[in-house]
């Protein structure tokens, strides 16, 4: 007797709960209490309100409870420059979406950029993105990378030498490369023993010539070698006479930059915040 009432009392709860839970999980009457507002909060530099209209209007032509998050925040986060995408409903009618763009700090190699979250990602048009530092090397080292450009940076604040790259080897030589088009190879070991040394003595160097130097070679044991365009003659070297040590296999020069090296920026507080109707299906 027992068990034919809890069995009864089980089939009366399932049938009562089973409506409740078929409309809150769009199971049926998935086209009550349509949804007619889409609101988006973005930042908007790179993404515009229009292709999030268009990547999420298939997937709102549904009632509140069908329509499926989840989808939502594929669909957008698949857009060009779309870091990260939030989405909730409100009752009785809204979709509310607030989009990260990304947000880049770097040129990686010469197609991809490298976001201030350290991630690289690819875009239409990177190439063309200006102010930006260009930063090279493998994809597994691109957090040493990241790292070098800003210990370089300290390193040379107040020198008066810009820098507008780093370079990695994929046998591990780091290269700087200036703003004045100038290049800094430091090599594999002891790089900031190297950098500092170099950092001590270019004071006197700076003040000796007119013009930037076009090539820094930091790889000698006891020294380094400064060379300047012809007509202003070579430059001398710290140390021990380098003349009688060949320089590293490998050197040479690399073209200028034009992008100056760019310090982090935080991202935007402030959103817009356009609102679409959604229109009522035919």
């Amino acid at each position: 007797m027992n068990v034919a009432k809890l069995l009864a009392w089980g089939i009366a709860l399932t049938l009562v709960a089973l409506p409740i839970v078929g409309v809150l999980n769009g199971w049926f009457a998935s086209e009550r209490w349509p949804v007619d507002r889409l609101t988006v909060r973005a930042e908007f530099n790179h993404v515009s309100a229009e292709q999030i209209r268009a990547a999420t209007q298939p997937l709102l032509g549904k009632g509140f409870f069908a329509i499926d998050l989840d989808q939502i925040r594929a669909a957008v986060a698949r857009l060009p420059w779309v870091e990260r995408v939030e989405a909730r409903k409100q009752w009785p009618d809204v979709v509310d979406l607030v989009v990260y763009e990304q947000q880049p700090y770097a040129h990686w190699g010469t197609e991809r950029l490298i976001s201030r979250n350290g991630k690289i990602f690819s875009v239409a048009g990177a190439e063309g993105v200006q102010g930006l530092p260009r930063l090279s090397g493998p994809d597994e080292r691109v957090a040493d990378v990241l790292q070098f450009y800003a210990d370089s940076l300290k390193e040379f604040s107040g020198s008066g030498l810009a820098i507008a790259g780093v370079v990695l080897s994929p046998r591990g030589g780091w290269k700087l490369e200036l703003a004045s088009g100038a290049v800094v190879e430091i090599g594999r070991d002891d790089t900031h023993r190297r950098v500092q040394r170099f950092l001590d003595v270019w004071p006197r160097l700076a003040g000796s010539k007119p013009t930037p130097p076009n090539y820094i070679d930091l790889r000698y044991e006891n020294g380094f070698v400064v060379r300047w365009t012809p007509e202003n003659a070579a430059g001398g070297a710290a140390g021990q006479d380098l003349r009688k040590e060949p320089p590293p296999a490998g050197g040479g020069a690399a073209p200028g930059l034009d992008a100056l090296a760019a310090h982090p920026e935080s991202r935007p507080s402030r959103f817009s915040n356009p609102e679409f109707r959604i229109p009522a299906p035919p």
